[in-house]
């Protein structure tokens, strides 16, 4: 797969991720993460595993939190397989900043997220 085609596949990724949160499905935002990813969710901790990942999401949308967006959005070439990306989120009810997301292209060709490190800054 071409560096182009990796990219590509990480952003079709982020915009899986992003429009499955927008839609309310902690699951489908928990697809986007490989099984074994580790998450650092700053201040609430840190998740080991989809399923504990698909549980802090359904907390989080539980509470109302809706309606996410990235802006100053980078991305880092690393290996042959995945980017980081780092960027600016808000939320309606919270805004942060994601310090650094690991994608890589699995095995299915689909890009998923094998660590998540991302902190809220404040409410909205």
């Amino acid at each position: 797969m071409t560096n182009k085609n990796v990219l590509a596949a990480c952003m079709e990724g982020i915009d899986n991720w992003k429009k499955a949160f927008n839609a309310q499905d902690a699951k489908g935002c928990a697809e986007q993460y490989t099984e074994g990813c580790i998450m650092h969710a700053r201040p609430f901790g840190t998740f080991e595993r989809r399923a504990a990942i698909e549980e802090f999401w359904q907390g989080i949308i539980d509470q109302g939190f809706e309606d996410v967006s990235y802006t100053d959005v980078s991305w880092e070439s690393i290996g042959s397989d995945g980017y980081i990306l780092s960027a600016k989120w808000t939320m309606n009810k919270a805004f942060g900043v994601i310090h650094r997301e690991h994608w890589v292209v699995d095995s299915d060709g689909k890009a998923r997220l094998v660590s998540d490190d991302f902190e809220v800054l404040g409410d909205r």
